[in-house]
């Protein structure tokens, strides 16, 4: 298996992940052109990666980390990670466990001191998941549509 940062040429296998999903398949598009345009933004940002993992030239896993300086918590770093997803051929393989511990690695190596993301209410067996990682549900996350 193989961590790296995802290239546009990654970016249909990614969304091929996250439309096959309960909650991506009513609200992903099979146009791919902002989803390009929306990789090559988050490239042009530099704190903000896509991550894929790679077995045997396939993309089987993937998230967003984003590292954000800030003042709270004594001017702590903090990793923002975002759109978690592991293909469904390689689910039930411990694969998750190998994505959240790449994720932190990552983070340590950015000076952040804390990572953070949320979850939709509906995921039960990804909140049991970060539970067992050792992660708390310490805050309620609010989100308003624009």
């Amino acid at each position: 298996m193989i961590w790296r940062e995802a290239t546009r040429a990654d970016v249909s296998a990614v969304m091929a992940m996250l439309a096959d999903d309960m909650l991506g398949q009513g609200r992903e598009t099979a146009n791919l052109a902002p989803y390009l345009a929306a990789f090559d933004a988050m490239r042009a940002e530099g704190a903000n990666h896509l991550i894929v993992a790679e077995d045997a030239g396939q993309v089987v896993a993937c998230y967003q980390i984003t590292f954000i300086s800030g003042l709270s918590l004594s001017a702590a770093r903090r990793a923002q990670i975002e759109s978690v997803r592991v293909a469904a051929s390689h689910r039930g393989q411990g694969l998750g466990a190998l994505l959240i511990a790449d994720a932190e690695e990552r983070a340590r190596a950015a000076e952040c001191r804390l990572m953070q993301f949320t979850t939709n209410k509906a995921r039960g067996d990804a909140h049991r998941f970060y539970d067992r990682l050792g992660f708390t549900a310490s805050h309620i996350g609010y989100k308003k549509a624009l």
